[in-house]
């Protein structure tokens, strides 16, 4: 699939594992592809930001839904540990093998609204985990996996091009798939953002029409 994205659209694929190392989150969710798109300068970047979007204001939300760079713990405290036999890293992947990510958060409290498919409690409200790209440990390297959502939103953006009779998938379709999947965190912080998630579909569509 990825031989039919256009350059920009590649772009946007490494540059939401890029976001979500910075981040620090051990997946690449919906809300990192939509980070990724706003730090182009292509057609589905200004459709965004026309409508208030911004990298700046993206990343906030995001930030109080899955929060931002968590705490760590020092070489000190980590050493600690070792030394009675406890290796932090191994006690998460076994963990994370038999009871999925983040498998030591505290259970959700009661929701408070619902919007998009995604709950948002009010431990969340103040900043908790919550989305495709759970928090991970000191400095995430390697590759980061992507989150089922994700996957999907790729696979949309496949459709939409197929759909529309286009040969090949750019920003813009990969901005349709994240609308069409609706209820991945990036569909939530544009829903937060007042976007008209139904008009913007139109306009990415009459865009189209506009460059033949």
């Amino acid at each position: 699939m990825f031989e039919r994205f256009t350059s920009e659209a590649r772009n946007v694929v490494v540059g939401a594992q890029e976001q979500a190392r910075a981040l620090e989150h051990r997946f690449i969710g919906t809300e990192h592809l939509l980070l990724s798109m706003l730090a182009n300068d292509d057609t589905a970047a200004r459709l965004l930001r026309e409508r208030g979007v911004t990298v700046e204001s993206a990343r906030a939300m995001i930030e109080r839904y899955v929060g931002g760079v968590p705490p760590r713990l020092t070489p000190s405290d980590a050493e600690a540990l070792r030394a009675i036999g406890i290796d932090i890293d191994e006690v998460r992947r076994r963990l994370e093998e038999n009871f999925g990510p983040n498998p030591l958060a505290a259970p959700p409290q009661e929701p408070v609204r619902r919007r998009f498919g995604l709950r948002r409690t009010r431990r969340q409200r103040g900043g908790g985990q919550r989305g495709g790209g759970q928090r991970g440990g000191p400095g995430i390297t390697g590759h980061i996996p992507f989150s089922p959502r994700a996957k999907k939103v790729l696979e949309l953006s496949l459709r939409e091009a197929l759909r529309l009779k286009h040969r090949s998938i750019g920003t813009e379709h990969v901005l349709l798939g994240l609308i069409r999947e609706g209820q991945g965190l990036g569909a939530l912080v544009l829903a937060e953002a007042k976007v008209d998630l139904a008009e913007l579909r139109r306009t990415v569509e009459n865009s189209f029409r506009d460059a033949a």
